[in-house]
């Protein structure tokens, strides 16, 4: 049978294999949508939407108010975390029978810190067209009006829910130089600030973004210790999601860090050979094991 082309739907024809590459298909659109003020959305979205035959989204009930306020009605399908494993089957199906999909999350950009990464990994692996339609990003907003390094940054998604869990990982990265960024939920961001204040010191620079976007959007900016304090004193604190940002390490934070490296190592030295000194020093400060080889051949030198 001739395959014949598919981009508005499934087309007769079109028999292509969710297991073989495709030789005519349709496209995966990986669409942002609002984050709160529903004008973010973009007219190029609002197109692919109002276009595609069928949308994939987080939690169908809430992605239905938005196409609802946007008069689109389409056939519509739940992905979230707990099937994307399954429905990722039958969303290649759908490309593969010529059916464009749009892929959607509850908020912002599909796959940061939401699913749809098994989907868009088998997607490609099969060869399908992906194509992003870009908008709203919390991280990316909050960042933007934060006022805080921005040439550099990581971002760490959601720290572990558990205080010991979430004190080590910061402790990982306090030496890091770069903005950190994290998002946290309502009820665990008093307690994720004081373990930022215990681990990174009380002065470590922060800026908490809450409910980007929407009629009561709030910046929270200054001293770790000083933030805490104004989350517990405001009856709004601990409502809405939050965009977690910490300014990197300083230079001379970091000088500091190297000085009690050298410290440490020079008296591990005196009892052990260098690898093992420089892996137990790397467990002690938290610098990378490699660097600490290095400096410990320095020393016995």
């Amino acid at each position: 049978m001739t395959l014949v082309s598919c981009a508005g739907g499934q087309r007769e024809g079109c028999v292509n294999s969710a297991s073989e590459p495709p030789e005519q298909a349709g496209t995966l659109y990986i669409v942002a949508t609002p984050i709160g003020n529903l004008d973010d959305l973009s007219p190029r979205a609002a197109a692919v939407l109002s276009r595609v035959d069928v949308i994939a989204a987080e939690d169908t009930r809430h992605s239905g108010r938005l196409l609802q306020h946007l008069g689109i009605s389409k056939p519509m399908m739940a992905l979230h975390e707990h099937n994307e494993r399954d429905r990722a089957g039958q969303v290649l199906d759908k490309l593969a029978a010529c059916q464009d999909v749009a892929l959607i999350s509850d908020a912002g950009t599909p796959l940061i810190s939401d699913p749809g990464f098994v989907l868009v990994r088998e997607a490609r692996a099969r060869d399908y067209r992906v194509t992003p339609v870009p908008g709203a990003c919390a991280l990316i907003s909050a960042l933007s009006a934060a006022g805080l390094p921005t040439d550099r940054f990581l971002f760490e998604g959601f720290l572990p829910s558990k205080s010991g869990a979430r004190k080590a990982a910061l402790d990982r990265l306090a030496r890091e130089s770069a903005t950190l960024v994290f998002y946290e939920s309502p009820h665990r961001i008093v307690d994720t600030v004081g373990d930022i204040a215990e681990v990174m010191g009380a002065e470590r620079e922060l800026v908490l973004a809450r409910e980007l976007t929407k009629t009561f959007e709030t910046f929270y900016a200054g001293a770790a210790a000083h933030v805490r304090q104004t989350l517990e004193a405001d009856p709004h604190g601990s409502r809405g999601e939050f965009v977690v940002m910490v300014r990197g390490a300083s230079a001379e934070e970091l000088s500091v860090g190297a000085a009690e490296a050298d410290r440490v190592l020079a008296l591990l030295l005196t009892e052990l050979p260098v690898k093992k000194a420089a892996k137990l020093a790397s467990e002690l400060t938290g610098i990378s094991k490699n660097g600490l080889y290095q400096r410990a051949l320095s020393l016995k030198a």
